[in-house]
């Protein structure tokens, strides 16, 4: 995981190093004729194989943002799902949410312990802005296929700069509660399980699942280019941290993410 960390790292710094510096205006130029501005690319992540796992590996990270022509940027961070706002207000904005699930695969694991496939998560989010630089965010998603579990999300974000601004940052709380579905298929160890791995039985129920924070960054350049990163930590707690999979030596309470990307913006 080290090495991984390390050969991420050098990418920051190496995209950092060579973005020059753009004049302070908005990268998506209004275009008459569109209808919408779409904003999408791609790069990787650093996670963990599966959730509790102590090794992390290289993963795509997509990105994505569409919004209505002729209308500033919206603040968004890289672990919210994907979704629209059916309803608008002063400052809120509420709609439905999907995003892919986390999965494990017994080779990444303990032979024995059992593969649990990915979900579609599919839910709803809201979130309100107590001031123009804090936004609070939930998130309610059930899993269909794998975990099959039901999730909350919750989250709070300081933006640190505008985002209608070529840069800005932005740090603050997480949390998530998952039901006993999710964490019974993540973390719990039956009897055939037991006798498998040689770990001990245990029962996972729903609850506090972790809490931690996130750190993100957002560049925008003059041109339609832009890049995005973030780091974020988790702390496993109750059953989950509990887990006999978490405590062995495939697995950890602390959970870490390291993320960069680039964008492209376009009319449509």
């Amino acid at each position: 995981m080290k090495a991984s960390t390390h050969l991420l790292g050098a990418a920051v710094l190496a995209l950092l190093a060579t973005a020059a510096p753009a004049a302070a205006q908005n990268s998506d130029k209004k275009n008459d004729t569109s209808l919408l501005i779409v904003t999408i690319g791609g790069g990787v992540q650093l996670t963990p194989e599966f959730p509790g796992a102590d090794i992390g590996s290289l993963k795509p990270l997509p990105l994505i943002d569409v919004r209505k022509a002729g209308t500033d940027p919206s603040f968004r961070t890289p672990d919210q799902s994907l979704g629209f706002a059916l309803l608008r207000g002063e400052g809120f904005r509420a709609g439905p949410a999907v995003r892919l699930g986390e999965r494990r695969d017994e080779e990444d694991a303990i032979e024995g312990i059992g593969d649990v496939g990915r979900a579609i998560e599919v839910g709803a989010f809201a979130e309100t802005y107590l001031t123009p630089s804090f936004r609070a965010r939930g998130e309610v998603r059930k899993g269909f296929g794998g975990h099959e579990g039901l999730l909350a999300d919750l989250g709070a974000d300081m933006i640190i700069g505008k985002v209608t601004q070529p840069l800005h940052f932005s740090i603050g709380p997480r949390a998530r509660f998952a039901d006993g579905r999710y964490m019974r298929a993540f973390f719990a160890i039956d009897a055939e399980q037991s006798a498998a791995t040689g770990l001990p039985l245990h029962d996972a129920d729903g609850g506090l699942h972790s809490v931690g924070a996130l750190g993100s960054m957002k560049y925008r350049t003059s041109s339609p280019w832009g890049a995005q990163g973030f780091v974020r930590y988790d702390r496993l707690l109750g059953d989950a941290a509990d887990s006999p999979l978490v405590r062995s030596s495939e697995g950890s309470r602390n959970q870490f993410q390291l993320g960069l990307g680039l964008t492209y913006s376009f009319g449509l």
